[in-house]
């Protein structure tokens, strides 16, 4: 069984589920790939592990580094997604790094060819967003490319940790 709870940030309202002791999800409402691991029957329900992510949330949403790790589940993706995961979650707040960056790491761990469009692939279906900070993946060029939430919440959450690197990217648009 799943179940919901909601939060609202300062960026948007967010829906998150678990699976009564992890956190499966955390989604905007209404992003790409909203709910897509969430089950078609889960019931909304206030559970410890929803306090500690909206702790952790509350503090991150303060603009300082939550210094504890809600419990989140990795159960039903694949190996290379769950180490794309994985490898997010070891970029420091604050800071970024790159799909190529990325795809390079699990080249040499694996000794397998993989390409940046594969990592942005397994990125782009992260179903824990900001816990798993998938918005501090950026294109080759440095460039804000792709977020499922939508490109101004990924500057908001790059600003929110204090990275500026979006500026960068809106003087080129000009």
């Amino acid at each position: 069984m799943q179940y919901t709870s909601n939060y609202k940030s300062k960026i948007g309202d967010i829906l998150l589920a678990s699976d009564g002791e992890r956190l499966t999800g955390l989604w905007f409402i209404g992003q790409k790939y909203f709910a897509d691991t969430l089950e078609e029957k889960h019931i909304e329900k206030d559970l410890p592990i929803f306090k500690q992510v909206r702790q952790w949330l509350d503090i991150y949403f303060s603009g300082e580094a939550p210094d504890f790790m809600p419990p989140i589940s990795f159960d039903g993706i694949s190996s290379f997604r769950k180490r794309v995961w994985e490898i997010m979650l070891e970029i420091p707040f604050g800071e970024t790094s790159t799909y190529g960056k990325i795809a390079k790491q699990i080249e040499i761990e694996t000794g397998k060819k993989v390409s940046a469009q594969a990592v942005g692939g397994a990125v782009g279906h992260n179903s824990i967003s900001i816990i798993i900070p998938c918005h501090r993946v950026l294109g080759s060029n440095r460039s804000l490319t792709g977020y499922a939430g939508g490109i101004n919440k990924k500057i908001e959450l790059l600003k929110n940790e204090g990275n500026d690197c979006f500026k960068l990217q809106i003087s080129k648009e000009k």
